[in-house]
């Protein structure tokens, strides 16, 4: 069901004209599949599961203030509550950073152990899982993060907290493979959400909840 989603003024140095990148990736198909038509099997998490595996030796070398940006700003602008995050897709840890530096509890989980191995050990506890699947109880996070990452619509509402908050972000906006409008991330979740949304430099993020 389609959701509202309000948007902010765009962030001081917010960067809109991007080249074309990931735009014309293979996943931008499967994001959509996995999102709203159940796209996910065995094979398919096997296969993104060796791919990122191949870049995690060289993942960390791809954060930049501008891509790491959107992740910050909305922590700044986003008015996100409670201390349980919980974030997807973690990587090598760049965005984990930058949650355990403002909230009490934050656990990483990745399909890819090679990227997990690649995170300090200091961020905190990491967690190797399938996010179609999640290891935690229900309601066991106020927020779930996911930067860059696939959409499992089911299992976010089935950990999320009743009052809980999801924070999506795109660090290349249009431009990032894995990528969905925030309308379409409202839109793709079970029953009805609300969001407000913000841009800063070169990326994208929203904060939903449950109306």
């Amino acid at each position: 069901m389609a959701g509202i989603v309000s948007w902010l003024p765009d962030a001081p140095g917010t960067e809109r004209n991007l080249p074309v990148f990931g735009s014309a990736s293979p996943i931008r198909k499967v994001t959509r599949q996995v999102a709203f038509e159940d796209g996910w099997d065995a094979e398919r998490r096997e296969k993104i599961g060796s791919l990122f595996d191949s870049m995690a030796d060289e993942w960390s070398k791809r954060a930049t203030p501008e891509r790491e940006a959107a992740l910050s700003d909305a922590l700044d602008r986003g008015n996100i509550r409670g201390g349980r995050v919980i974030e997807l897709g973690s990587g090598t840890g760049a965005g984990t950073r930058a949650l355990a530096g403002r909230f009490e509890s934050v656990v990483a989980l990745d399909l890819s152990l090679a990227m997990l191995q690649n995170a300090s050990p200091a961020l905190g506890g990491r967690v190797q899982g399938d996010s179609s699947a999640l290891p935690f109880p229900d309601g066991a996070a106020d927020t779930i993060t996911l930067v860059n990452m696939l959409l499992f619509p089911r299992e976010i509402d089935r950990v999320l907290d009743a009052n809980g908050q999801l924070l999506w972000v795109n660090s290349m906006a249009e431009e990032t493979p894995i990528h969905l409008p925030p309308e379409d991330v409202l839109a793709a979740l079970p029953g009805e959400w609300s969001g407000v949304a913000g841009r800063a430099g070169t990326g994208l993020w929203l904060v939903a909840e449950r109306r």
